[in-house]
């Protein structure tokens, strides 16, 4: 009595063969996407401050009126 065939054998191989790769794909794009919400919150919030502060500068050594800058506003997605 044969526990597993070849042809068993290879299927089951290449299934979880695949499901790992499926898996560290998961967990990349996961990944790929915190650290890209992590950046974009500080160049937000440190950054773009600095950079209106010299386009201000710029503005009035130019003689131009300069605008008011926006407001950063952050929507809440997750509900903790």
């Amino acid at each position: 009595m044969r526990l597993l065939s070849p042809g068993t054998f290879t299927v089951a191989f290449a299934f979880v063969a695949q499901f790992m790769v499926f898996l560290r794909w998961l967990h990349r794009r996961l990944r790929n996407d915190e650290v890209t919400r992590v950046f974009v919150q500080d160049i937000a919030t440190n950054h773009l401050p600095h950079i209106y502060e010299v386009l201000e500068r710029l503005c009035s050594q130019q003689g131009i009126a300069p605008s008011k800058p926006p407001t950063v506003r952050w929507v809440g997605l997750k509900r903790t």
